[in-house]
């Protein structure tokens, strides 16, 4: 109630923030708490000049909806809050710890399909692009960024093409940067995954996002849900361009057949990634040079392995 009373006096809403962040630890306090989710982005687009306040009010939305993730209480957010956020994001567009924790809770709540619509309506994705532009080098935000991207890249809703193929290089970008960070690295791969799918790619993305994610998937081959996401985007770059099928086979940093057999070995017990291995492996053979080199790397001796391994899928 003071919250609403005083919603213009900042040392109020800052003293309820406050409050409510100590029963965040009582797990039974969460239905409650989750009807606060409006009035603490009100209260944050109302004092958006207040650094602290917006800090505090991030922190507190963070915690109450990773409660509700793990406790599976539906929690979507309105418009109003989206368009609060970024307010927040847009006011503080210099501020790296808040832009930090911004990005996670942008990521958390764009899983849902009904937040991931109301993000996309307030306009998040620029400022997103400029974000992960400017702050190139945080491995915090470029994870996030990247998962904000591929829920919207994958949201049935999804009518922004021409600003999602400016995010096409913003993400080959992230992944170059941290292709040693196994984390930032396969969340890159999926939002490129996305991106494909949704036809985002020009004739010239083909070929050097085509090399990144052979780059990926050589220099992280043990993780499994990044080689499934990196197998998916190649299978669909295949499935549109002949010129990533070449760069396939004369990729510069060794044999691409010779990657694939080999993150398959590795990976040959997990369904998931064998599946997406295999959906890579039928765009590979629609093109005759491909086949080729695949028969020359003896690469249909893994097709019986594979279907005894799995005779019901």
């Amino acid at each position: 109630e003071s919250m609403k009373a005083f919603w213009d006096i900042e040392e109020v809403q800052a003293k309820a923030i406050h409050l409510l962040a100590s029963f965040v630890r009582d797990g039974s306090a969460l239905p409650y708490l989750v009807m606060f989710i409006e009035s603490i982005s009100l209260a944050m687009k109302t004092h958006v000049d207040s650094l602290k306040l917006q800090v505090d009010g991030c922190s507190l939305l963070l915690e109450i909806l990773s409660q509700a993730l793990e406790q599976d209480v539906v929690a979507a957010l309105g418009e109003n809050v989206a368009s609060s956020l970024l307010e927040t994001v847009r006011k503080h567009a210099g501020n790296e710890e808040l832009l930090s924790l911004a990005c996670t809770l942008l990521m958390m709540v764009s899983a849902s399909e009904v937040t991931a619509e109301n993000l996309r309506k307030v306009g998040v994705i620029p400022d997103l692009l400029s974000i992960l532009k400017n702050f190139l080098h945080n491995e915090k935000i470029c994870f996030s960024g990247c998962g904000v991207l591929w829920s919207l890249a994958v949201s049935e809703y999804n009518a922004d093409q021409a600003l999602l193929r400016s995010a096409v290089p913003v993400t080959s970008a992230v992944l170059q940067e941290h292709l040693q960070n196994t984390t930032v690295t396969e969340s890159a791969c999926s939002a490129l995954w996305a991106l494909s799918l949704q036809g985002c790619l020009t004739e010239d993305d083909y070929e050097p996002t085509t090399a990144l994610l052979l780059d990926a998937l050589r220099m992280n081959p043990e993780r499994p849900m990044l080689t499934k996401n990196a197998c998916l985007a190649l299978a669909s770059l295949l499935r549109h361009s002949e010129i990533s099928a070449l760069r396939l086979i004369t990729y510069s940093k060794g044999s691409g057949v010779n990657l694939i057999k080999d993150v398959y070995h590795l990976h040959f017990d997990n369904p998931e990634v064998v599946e997406s291995i295999c959906m890579l492996i039928n765009e590979m053979v629609q093109y005759d040079d491909v086949v080729l080199d695949m028969l020359s790397q003896k690469m249909e001796e893994l097709l019986p392995e594979i279907k005894s391994s799995f005779p019901s899928s």
